[in-house]
This record gives C-alpha cells, sequence and structure tokens, in this order.
C-alpha cells in the first residue's frame, strides 16, 4: 500500500511528464488515497489531462477537481465566435450528426441531440473541449438505444473476456434498459477504465453506472 506523501509525489512527477500539461500552477494534495487538484490550467483541455494524468499514477483512489482554467493574459473569446467554432468543428468531426446542438454562455459549452455510439458523443465533447477560450462542457447527448438488454450484458461480457489484462469473472454486470451497472473488484484503476470502456463500447448504452472498488 503507497502512503500518501508517495502518490503525491508520483502525481506531480506524471503532471510534470505529461507535455501537454503545463503543471507550474497545479497543486496535489492526498488523503487517504483521494487526490485533490487545484490552481490553475490556461485551457480546459488541459484540466482534462490533468485528471486523467493522475488517474493513471498506482494507489490512487479518487481525485477532486478544484482547478480553475484561466485564459492567457488579454485572450478572450465571446460566446458566439466560440459557439460558430463549435458548430463547425461538430460538423466535420462527428461524422456531421445533424442533431448535434452547441450553445455557449460565458464559455461554457453545452451539447445537446442524439448520437447511435457513445464514441461519437465522446468525440463531440473532445473536439469542443479542445477549442480556445472553452471554459467546460456539459455533455447532454443522448445514445439512442440500439440492442435488447441481454444482447449489451453479452456484448460487454465478450469484450471484457478478450481483454488480456483483466479478470472478467470478477465485474457483475446488470443491465437496465440501455444504462449499465459494474460492480465487483479490481486491483487498479486502470481496470475499472478498462471495465467502463468496455460497457461503452456496446450500441445503444446510454449511462454506465461504476460501482466497482479497488482491492
Amino acid at each position: 500500500m503507497q502512503t500518501d506523501a508517495v502518490i503525491r509525489d508520483n502525481v506531480m512527477a506524471e503532471l510534470e511528464f505529461d507535455p501537454s500539461i503545463t503543471h507550474t500552477a497545479i497543486g496535489v494534495t492526498v488523503s487517504n488515497g483521494v487526490v485533490t487538484l487545484s490552481g490553475h490550467v490556461p485551457s480546459y483541455a488541459q484540466k482534462v489531462a490533468a485528471e486523467r494524468a493522475t488517474q493513471r499514477v498506482k494507489g490512487v483512489r479518487a481525485v477532486a477537481q478544484d482547478l480553475e482554467v484561466r485564459l492567457p493574459f488579454q485572450v478572450k473569446h465571446d460566446d458566439e465566435e466560440i459557439a460558430s467554432r463549435a458548430a463547425s468543428i461538430l460538423s466535420w468531426s462527428v461524422g456531421g450528426i445533424a442533431q448535434l446542438k452547441a450553445v455557449v454562455e460565458n464559455g461554457w459549452v453545452t451539447l445537446s441531440g442524439r448520437t447511435d455510439w457513445q464514441y461519437q458523443r465522446k468525440d463531440a465533447e473532445r473536439a469542443v473541449r479542445a477549442l480556445a477560450g472553452v471554459q467546460g462542457v456539459s455533455n447532454n447527448i443522448i445514445v439512442q438505444p440500439r440492442l435488447q438488454p441481454s444482447e449489451i450484458k453479452t456484448r460487454i461480457a465478450e469484450a471484457l473476456r478478450r481483454n488480456a489484462e483483466f479478470e472478467s469473472e470478477a465485474i457483475k454486470i446488470v443491465v437496465e434498459g440501455s444504462r449499465v451497472t459494474l460492480s465487483g473488484k479490481v486491483k487498479a484503476w486502470y481496470e475499472r477504465k478498462i471495465a467502463e470502456d468496455a460497457a461503452w463500447a456496446a450500441p445503444g448504452v446510454s449511462e454506465v453506472r461504476d460501482d466497482i472498488s479497488l482491492q
């Protein structure tokens, strides 16, 4: 079991190692394996990158995000400009899905509409959060159900069995409509991510509840 001090040092090293993150204004505190990130970064994309980098560190049990997005000095983008660029990037980065819309208020982008696949929902958010001036993203895009619950469960179970790094028998899968609940125990954070990704990869899954705990 790693101590909080060791986890803190490793998180700071991981933030410094990641070239996509300006780490100098990020503070890190750890309590019982729960990491709190504070301070500020120059873009929303870096805020997301910092959280993901922290999740990669061994011993991290959860991440509390308290990072603020501060745009570089004298750089400012109005909502209309951000909305226009968001509409353009959605039109080509997510296959031009007409049902997707972006509304911007004070730099915060709210995405809405419907897609057939979770990867399209994620691609839309990923594309928009990289835009200059974006302070945050609310992803309200709905994934339309495509399979029966029993078929969804089978697809997820098969995906977990195919993964060489994962003990699929340790995970319980419950499907209600298009909502998936995962439970059980794993040895590391990244194994939770593997299970979540497998669940989201099933067509028509609109929500994944992760009740998996670390051993």
